[in-house]
């Protein structure tokens, strides 16, 4: 699965940015679709996920509240919605594919990973 990742920008804190993932050649709804975002020198950090079926999600507490996940099939995408951007969430986010959730928790990611957008708040 090839997926891209695009909608990064540099903003200020307060702006809202929308994040898309998506995908040629494979149908989105048949993965659990996964954002992670990473700092310099840091792990990459779980920020969402939304399941194919049914299509549930599932947030960090970091974020909980006020980024939200959601599908558009008809565009094969899945996209992540994040209002009153903070510095902190400056990071490189990436989505991934065919993750591993179960009863409301994700395990982990795939091996599908999109080459990433950067998104930088300022204060």
């Amino acid at each position: 699965v090839q997926l891209q990742a695009s909608g990064g920008g540099l903003v200020q804190a307060g702006d809202s940015l929308r994040l898309a993932c998506a995908a040629s050649g494979h149908n989105l709804r048949n993965y659990v679709i996964g954002w992670f975002r990473q700092t310099p020198g840091k792990e990459r950090e779980f920020v969402a996920a939304i399941k194919g079926v049914g299509g549930a999600t599932v947030y960090a507490d970091s974020i909980k509240g006020r980024f939200t996940v959601s599908r558009d099939n008809s565009k094969n995408m899945v996209s992540l919605q994040m209002p009153s951007l903070k510095p902190e969430d400056t990071a490189v986010y990436y989505c991934n594919a065919e993750g591993a959730y179960l009863s409301g928790t994700y395990l982990k990611p795939g091996n599908y990973w999109g080459q990433g957008t950067l998104v930088t708040v300022s204060s």
